[in-house]
């Protein structure tokens, strides 16, 4: 990547352009530092060096080797927008984010492995995940620097998302705000539960009851904060649980695999173009059958 120094960054460090105007993280830096990888008009330079007006710093970046290779995944994947630094992904329900030892294979991450090619010493750089049972919109990164940027991001006014959820039980007020700190559930390795005895991470969760029918409302949410499971915890809280949630409502089978939860909207700005993207995911057919 490549930044040509302004005439506001005339006579700055070398370090305060690339922590800053370049995005980098201290850890990219440094290693980058003693690999010669940091150069000024080509040349390699010390990042306490003074830059001048005109002049151009390129960070040459380092691909890391791959812990395994993923096995191919050949689905008809939605891909709502990309181009060489990121790609978002309309991800269909129920499917996996990302391999693990429960599911090695068949997930979002062996599909992104075959769109791509199946390249020699391909990784996967999601910027935000989706549960198996979460449809929706989903960034995945193109190179480690990007990932960084996006992931810093999150949960600011460069990045925001908006959800759209079907509930089982109507929400107490038209509109609110949930703030209830969230924690690992005693003995649990995937439950979350609601913690007020100081040991819950903080939690925030904005939501606009959009339609009722019955006992079932769509809502809208935004996060202000990132917790494992948190629209599902918070709505669970409040008394009206994402429909067909197994873990903390009640699973249907109206809805095979998956909840009542879609990741509705993204709006990020372009860490390379400034410019702001946004993009929208229609409430799937399966969903809206539930508010007849």
């Amino acid at each position: 990547m490549r930044h040509t120094i302004s005439a506001a960054e005339d006579g700055w460090k070398l370090l305060r352009v690339l922590r800053g105007a370049m995005g980098l993280s201290a850890s990219a830096v440094q290693g980058a530092k003693w690999e010669a990888r940091i150069l000024l008009d080509g040349e390699p330079a010390h990042t306490d060096a003074r830059v001048r007006a005109g002049q151009t710093v390129t960070f040459v970046e380092k691909e890391k080797t791959p812990v395994y290779t993923p096995a191919p995944f050949d689905i008809d994947l939605h891909v709502v927008y990309q181009d060489e630094h990121l790609l978002v992904i309309d991800k269909p329900a129920p499917l996996a984010s990302q391999s693990s030892r429960n599911h090695p294979d068949n997930t979002l991450e062996n599909a992104l492995f075959s769109y791509f090619g199946c390249p020699p010493g391909w990784i996967y750089r999601p910027v935000n995940r989706l549960d198996k049972g979460t449809s929706g919109l989903m960034m995945a990164a193109c190179s480690p620097h990007i990932q960084y940027r996006m992931q810093q991001a999150l949960h600011t006014p460069d990045f925001r998302r908006t959800y759209l959820a079907v509930t089982d039980g109507l929400p107490p007020e038209q509109q609110g705000v949930i703030s209830l700190p969230i924690a690992k559930g005693p003995g649990a390795t995937v439950r979350r539960v609601i913690a007020a005895d100081g040991t819950g991470k903080p939690s925030v969760t904005r939501y606009e009851t959009l339609e009722t029918h019955g006992r079932r409302a769509l809502v809208k949410l935004e996060l202000e904060t990132g917790r494992t499971h948190q629209i599902r915890v918070h709505l669970a809280a409040l008394g009206c649980p994402v429909f067909g949630d197994f873990l903390y409502g009640t699973e249907s089978p109206e809805l095979p695999g998956r909840f009542a939860l879609h990741s509705h909207s993204l709006s990020f700005v372009h860490p390379v173009t400034g410019e702001t993207v946004t993009l929208t995911s229609p409430l799937p057919q399966a969903l809206r059958d539930l508010l007849r």
